[in-house]
């Protein structure tokens, strides 16, 4: 997946016009590098458009302990989005196109890292029937 394909897969899924969705991007890469080792981070920078991947950079190996309550209130404040529930959405659309552009042994690894509650904005919202 190419920048202009990710950009407009997180445009369209977060409902954002494109100079928002890459503000989101960035700040959902940029909390996720702060939660995963560095191994972590470099190792899916290099399956992510090359325009992304200093996003991912730290220089520290060191993956600090943030729950998802956390890590929505770092994308909102580096987002500049409106709440939680707004930032939560962002950050599901990043991830979700995350999964999409990088292979399945990538996200493993990525999952292998993330505690419950925030694997899951890997993952597109299941709506069913009265959903």
């Amino acid at each position: 997946m190419n920048y202009a394909e990710f950009l407009e897969a997180v445009a369209e899924r977060a409902g954002l016009p494109p100079a928002e969705a890459a503000n989101v991007i960035r700040a959902t890469l940029k909390t996720l590098a702060e939660r995963v080792s560095g191994g972590q981070a470099s190792d899916l920078a290099e399956q992510l458009p090359e325009e992304f991947r200093g996003h991912l950079y730290k220089e520290v190996d060191f993956a600090e302990r943030l729950d998802l309550p956390e890590f929505l209130h770092e994308i909102r404040a580096r987002a500049g989005v409106g709440d939680d529930q707004r930032a939560a959405e962002a950050a599901r659309a990043v991830l979700t196109t995350v999964r999409d552009a990088v292979s399945a042994e990538e996200i493993k690894d990525l999952e292998s890292e993330l505690p419950k509650d925030i694997r899951q904005l890997l993952h597109p919202v299941r709506r069913g029937v009265g959903a």
